[in-house]
């Protein structure tokens, strides 16, 4: 099962190679073709509602928006309580709730690999895949602040004990301290271009 965030370190990544389940975010519904699709804001539901073919991708977004088609499904509920503001469900975004529904399919306990979660700017500035397209940010603008992704993933890693995290990563990603956990590798990017 592969979980497809929209870091520019996937781009050059054929994800037609990859025979396994895609859990996509956002906008990917624009090149590939995903079995499952996260969209946290309003603009990409409309979007994908438009341009998916959702007979083929299921579309999953906030409680809120489920009533914009009768196809939406909502986004898997949070395993844990906590009072903190980045453990409040509005506060989560897409590639976290994908990593999270990528849980809740894993029944057979099989690798979730992780791709695209660069969690970090380039330079100064925004690194995403889709930046200045419809519903991103300029290219110029400044890079997302990746400490709320990070403590929630890490949330993910630490619950689920009993399943394989394995993300893919530049050589030059700077690895959390926080993500010190034995489920979840580490591996180099270019394994998939090859």
């Amino acid at each position: 099962m592969f979980v497809i965030g929209n870091g520019e370190s996937r781009k050059n990544i054929n994800l037609d190679r990859i025979d396994q389940i895609k859990i996509g975010c956002n906008a990917i519904f624009r090149d590939w073709q995903m079995n499952h699709l996260i969209c946290c804001d309003r603009k990409m539901v409309l979007e994908s509602i438009a341009e998916t073919d959702l007979q083929k991708t299921t579309v999953y977004t906030r409680p809120e928006y489920i009533h914009m088609h009768p196809l939406l499904k909502s986004l898997p509920t949070l395993p844990y309580d906590s009072e903190l503001r980045q453990d409040q469900p509005m506060h989560w975004g897409s590639g976290p709730y994908a990593v999270l529904l990528a849980t809740q399919l894993n029944s057979e306990n099989h690798t979730i690999n992780l791709l695209g979660f660069d969690l970090y700017g380039q330079g100064e500035h925004i690194n995403n895949v889709y930046k200045d397209s419809y519903g991103y940010n300029r290219s110029s603008e400044r890079a997302v602040d990746p400490r709320y992704w990070i403590h929630q993933l890490g949330k993910i890693f630490e619950i689920h004990t009993k399943m394989s995290f394995e993300i893919y990563v530049p050589d030059n990603f700077i690895k959390p301290k926080d993500w010190n956990h034995t489920n979840l590798e580490y591996k180099n990017l270019t394994m998939l271009r090859q």
